[in-house]
This record gives C-alpha cells, sequence and structure tokens, in this order.
C-alpha cells in the first residue's frame, strides 16, 4: 500500500534545451511542432547522427567565483538558472525559509565528463592531466550538485541522483520525502546532462542511436537521437504557497532489474511506477487528461510503453513523446519532459507527438498524433532509465476554487 504524497506546489520552472533558452522558447517549439535536432556536428570526429545541442552553450560561461567548476555541464547549469526569474525566485525561497531548510536534489547521467575526456586525450608524456584541467571540483558526479549548491546559496541538504534516465525525474520523489518528513521547507529540483563522446558512441554501441532524428512510435523508427538540457523547478509547501496553480501531485517509483538496458517487454515494473503514482495521489486513471511518454524511439522501450498505456487508460487519455524535438536528454530528460506537462497543463493544449511520419499499428487511439486544444487538470509524465529505474511523476493544475 503506497503513502498518500503530501501534495507540493511548483512555484517556479524553467527549461534550456535544442528547443531555445527558457518556457517561452519551449512553448514557441511545442506550438509550431519546431524540432531543435541537427545533424551531428559534436566533437572531432562526429557519429554521423542527428543531436539536440544547446545553442549559445560555446559561449556561455560561469562567473569567475566559481571557476573551479567551469566546464559543458556547469555551463549549460547556469544558463539554465538565469532563465524565467528562476534564481530569483530561489533567492526568494532561501530568505523566506533560511538557507539551511532548502533542499537540492539534481538528477544526472555524466556530469562533467566531457571535461575527464577531454583531460585523459591532453596528458603529457608522463601521463598527467594538464593543469588547466587539473581541477577535482569536475572530475566527479558530484560536480554538478556543488556547483549549483554554490551558486544558488543552498545551504540544506544535497544530494545528486544518478539513475539514468530517470534521474531527474526521481529528485522530485526525494524532495517530496524530505518535505513530509518536515526536514525541509523548500526544495529546488532539476538535471543536467550535456553532450560528450562517452554517451554518443557508447548508445551507439548498444545499436540505439538513430542515423536519422529519431521518430517515437513510428513503424520505421531507428533508435534514438540524443541531446542535451538543463531544467530546473522550486517546490513549496502549498499551505505556503496557497495560489500556485501547478502542483506536484506525487511520484511513483520502481526498480526491477529486468535487464542492463532493456526494458521489460511487459511492463511490470513500468506499471509499479504507475500504479504506485496513482495510488499516492488517490487519483483513478480516468482523472489523467494526459501523458508525456518516455517514447524514445527505440524498438523495444516504445512498444512496451504503447502497449503499458492501452491495457491501463481510456482512450480519453491522450498521449504523446516530444523526444522528437529536443531529443532524448538522458539524465535531464525527466525534469524537460515533466516541464513540457506542466506547460501543457498551464496552457490547456495536448503536444502532438512528433516525428512519426508512419505510426506504428501497434499504436492506439490514445496518441495525440497533432497538437490538440485540450485542458486538463491532471498530467503523468513518464521516465524509464536502463536497469529498470522507473519514475511517473502526476501533476495538477487548480482554477480558482477547485482542487484537483
Amino acid at each position: 500500500m503506497s503513502v498518500t504524497t503530501l501534495p507540493l506546489a511548483v512555484t517556479a520552472y524553467t527549461a534550456t534545451s535544442a528547443l531555445g533558452l527558457g518556457l517561452d522558447a519551449h512553448l514557441h517549439a511545442l506550438d509550431q511542432q519546431r524540432s531543435g535536432l541537427r545533424i551531428n556536428d559534436f566533437g572531432d570526429a562526429p557519429l554521423p547522427c542527428w543531436i539536440g545541442r544547446v545553442p549559445g552553450l560555446e559561449t556561455a560561461a560561469v562567473p569567475d567565483d566559481y571557476a573551479q567548476w567551469d566546464c559543458r555541464n556547469n555551463r549549460l547549469a547556469w544558463l539554465g538558472l538565469n532563465q524565467d526569474d528562476f534564481f530569483t525566485q530561489v533567492q526568494a525561497a532561501r530568505e523566506r525559509y533560511g538557507s539551511a531548510r532548502v533542499a537540492l536534489f539534481l538528477g544526472t547521467s555524466t556530469a562533467s565528463i566531457r571535461a575527464t575526456e577531454e583531460g585523459y586525450r591532453r596528458v603529457d608524456a608522463a601521463g598527467r592531466i594538464p593543469a588547466d584541467l587539473h581541477r577535482p571540483a569536475i572530475h566527479t558526479p558530484h560536480s554538478l550538485t556543488a556547483f549549483v549548491a554554490a551558486a544558488l546559496g543552498i545551504e540544506g541538504p544535497c544530494l545528486t541522483i544518478s539513475t539514468a534516465c530517470s534521474s531527474s525525474a526521481k529528485v522530485f520523489a526525494s524532495a517530496e520525502r524530505l518535505m513530509r518528513l518536515g526536514i525541509v521547507d523548500a526544495a529546488v529540483v532539476g538535471g543536467v546532462d550535456s553532450l560528450c563522446d562517452s554517451v554518443l558512441f557508447g548508445f551507439n554501441s548498444l545499436e540505439l542511436v538513430s542515423p536519422d532524428p529519431c521518430r517515437p512510435f513510428d513503424a520505421t523508427r531507428r533508435g534514438i537521437s540524443i541531446g542535451e538540457a538543463a531544467g530546473f523547478a522550486l517546490l513549496e509547501r502549498i499551505d505556503a504557497n496557497p495560489k500556485a496553480s501547478l502542483r506536484l501531485l506525487a511520484c511513483g517509483e520502481s526498480s526491477d532489474a529486468h535487464h542492463m538496458s532493456t526494458p521489460d517487454p511487459n511492463g511490470r515494473g513500468a506499471e509499479l511506477a504507475l500504479r504506485d503514482a496513482l495510488d499516492r495521489a488517490q487519483i483513478d486513471v480516468t482523472q489523467v487528461g494526459y501523458i508525456n511518454l518516455h517514447g524514445t524511439a527505440s524498438q523495444k522501450n516504445d512498444a512496451m510503453e504503447a502497449a503499458l498505456v492501452a491495457r491501463l487508460f481510456p482512450t480519453s487519455t491522450r498521449i504523446s513523446s516530444t523526444k522528437a524535438l529536443t531529443g532524448h536528454t538522458l539524465g535531464a530528460a525527466g525534469i524537460v519532459e515533466a516541464v513540457i506537462t506542466l506547460l501543457a497543463l498551464r496552457e490547456g493544449f495536448v503536444p502532438g507527438n512528433a516525428g512519426a511520419i508512419s505510426p506504428d499499428p501497434a499504436c492506439t487511439a490514445h496518441f495525440a498524433w497533432e497538437n490538440e486544444d485540450r485542458p486538463a487538470r491532471i498530467a503523468l509524465s513518464h521516465s524509464f532509465g536502463f536497469g529498470g529505474s522507473n519514475a511517473c511523476l502526476a501533476f495538477g493544475h487548480v482554477r480558482a476554487g477547485a482542487s484537483p
């Protein structure tokens, strides 16, 4: 029996991806169904594929005060923090509650590994990393969270979560637990993952990277397109923010360990996480208006997820994947797609399932192949990672005088 989740107010949120910087850029791209994917031009010997590369990242920089953390991933984090007035909103929360009462939970799958790759490429004859990269702060999975904690002045619990593609979805669950227990009063959650050769060539070695732009749920899909992104959200107690219209209703989690890189074809682990979220939020499947699918465009993930939704939800629940727009942003996928889900709730529409030219015959009437004007009160976001690490987030939109 699941423990009832403490609903939380989402008082600020933002995303930075191949679609652009901030909420307006993402909303415009979703409205136009404009993909941010481009032919891969990353690295010295680019893999022949398409990627979701963040515009302007090459000229970005962290402030001089944080030079020890300077690297591509933390530059992306800094860029993301400075969108949609997010930095200011966190500062206000820190002043309200005290810096020790604000927690930080960030997801990443690679952290600053791009800098480590560069260091090994440039070792001298004695095997030493060059002086400009001899900075221990960046050669660690906790580099991202340490940098963001310092930049935001957060002194509460800080945790890096690295559970592959579910990383920045699971951060919501960690924040909810600490707030429900009264340990903190607010939490910054999010995730950042940037492009690096380890990811591009690693996924390609598993024959999961498509040479063409990814096409989730297309009959001829050929695999994923990898992207990079940063996303953040500020969670606070509803009693301190009763006017907040967007809320985290619940987080569902499971770990099925079916296979290192392949989901359970029957979706048993994914279903456990999904039912956990519904039970914790005390909502029924008929109340869910929209689901942002994990939808990576891999053969097995898409087949499993389409079958899972078909057997559990009525066709009134609309579903789609948005990874053909952003690429699969790995450890940042959970937060980026949570932000897209929040935008869909706020604006009263369902994003179309981008990229599909010939929908897979196995797909049911649940799919929204084009954008739809369809207000919803409750929406879900799915994140299913390698090793069977599954997370489902339930969000609600509360209009004046109503409750989700």
